[in-house]
């Protein structure tokens, strides 16, 4: 099959270089500088997709990495191609976050109390006169959500104070467990099984210090089917209306009063992408042909699955989760105590790396090097099959959170159960 990827870099290269090994042809465009482009000796970029149409061809896929291009894969799609991605629905589920919320309150969901703005200092100027707990979000992706623990709102007023452009909601902090529902979307229908995961977003363990894109996650594509009915599976005639193909994630928080839908994620996330990888035994080609095919008389929606549990561990370097500009002489070297071979590699996730002759190289200036997974059918075996992958590598300063997995056997499990959301 041809594949043809598109993003601002190559976000998701390491799913292109599973493609490869699995025998198909893939070209990426990636739109950032050359000299300055992950995956720098391991992919070959092309300049325009446009010009590689006729080459993917309407039997081919284009797969779309990132928010911000939904009309163009609708237009796409109405010309008869095969694309991946989102759509503009999925875009503005994302990034206008009062619009996500009210599209789960028209289907019934229960939302947080949440008030947007057009910029940071009327957020600053409304917070003043209205003093209290909140987690701040920007509509711009890229920037992190951050979670007041103040009662006054005094933390989030500085981060308003220097949020820049752009804007911003504060919703009210709710406690309870922080639980992702995700599922596969093919233009009519959500593909079966679910997945539910957990994300790691502070960078050290114990969930101190700063928030990160991500630290880690645990996932399963088992014990799903409760929340999800209840949530994600509820808003499925609206992605079929909009005619989104790709990867949909709900974030929720689940306490004794409910479950409260938090924000969207229209896209294949990142270690979202790689933490389920480790649980699709027929591999990324199999369910990107399955949602761009659509539904068809013979197919029940449901593609195959492993038992048990994930377990994802970013590796990362100075300066993540922050960036600098640096030298191609300041990224440092990666090497493997025991180097995998085989199927072992599909564990070793590459996310800002380049290879310079047979040296792997993570880019100084992002220090965002690679995702290592395992499996297990216990938590506690996925997260020792991770840790000994991460173990595995050996970076200069390297760093990764221990603990990915912790709080779900510390409390999180135990609480869903009683809450009748898992069994």
């Amino acid at each position: 099959m041809r594949i043809l990827g598109v993003g601002p870099r190559a976000y998701l290269g390491d799913i292109y270089l599973s493609l490869r090994r699995q025998g198909h042809e893939v070209r990426v465009v990636a739109e950032d500088p050359p000299e300055q482009r992950a995956f720098g000796g391991l992919i070959d970029c092309v300049s325009d997709w446009r010009a590689e149409l006729e080459w993917v061809g309407r039997e081919g896929i284009i797969f779309f990495e990132r928010v911000g291009r939904g009309t163009i894969q609708d237009d796409l799609r109405a010309q008869g191609y095969r694309v991946v991605g989102g759509s503009a629905f999925g875009d503005r589920l994302e990034d206008d976050r009062a619009f996500g919320q009210a599209v789960l309150r028209d289907v019934g969901l229960a939302v947080a109390e949440s008030t947007s703005f057009d910029t940071a200092a009327l957020a600053l100027d409304w917070l003043r006169s209205h003093p209290g707990r909140y987690v701040l979000k920007h509509d711009e992706a890229g920037i992190n959500t951050y979670v007041g623990e103040d009662p006054q709102g005094r933390d989030v007023a500085f981060m308003l104070s220097r949020a820049g452009k752009g804007r911003v909601m504060l919703m009210e902090r709710l406690e309870g467990v922080e639980v992702g529902v995700g599922a596969y979307f093919d233009g009519t229908r959500f593909l079966r099984p679910a997945c539910i995961d957990f994300e790691h977003k502070r960078f050290f363990p114990g969930e101190m210090g700063e928030m990160t894109g991500e630290m880690g996650t645990l996932a399963s594509f088992e014990g799903s089917e409760l929340l999800f009915t209840a949530t994600l599976d509820r808003l499925a005639s609206r992605f079929a209306a909009a005619g989104h193909v790709g990867y949909v994630n709900l974030n929720l928080i689940v306490n004794e009063r409910g479950v409260w839908p938090l924000e969207f994620t229209c896209r294949f996330g990142n270690p979202g992408f790689a933490v389920l990888a480790a649980l699709q035994p027929d591999g990324w080609a199999d369910l990107l042909a399955r949602m761009a095919a659509g539904a068809r008389p013979a197919d029940d929606g449901r593609f195959t699955t492993l038992p048990g549990w994930s377990v994802a561990i970013v590796l990362t370097v100075p300066p993540f989760p922050a960036s600098t500009e640096a030298s191609p002489e300041q990224d440092p070297p990666i090497f493997y105590l025991r180097v995998p071979e085989g199927t072992e590699l599909d564990c070793y996730h590459f996310v800002d790396v380049r290879l310079e002759g047979d040296q792997l190289l993570g880019h100084r200036r992002s220090g965002h090097l690679m995702i290592v997974t395992g499996t297990g059918e216990t938590v506690e075996a996925a997260q020792e099959d991770a840790r000994a992958r991460a173990r595995n590598v050996v970076v200069p300063e390297l760093r990764w959170r221990t603990d990915i997995g912790d709080r779900f056997l510390q409390g999180e499990r135990d609480r869903l159960r009683t809450l009748g959301w898992l069994a």
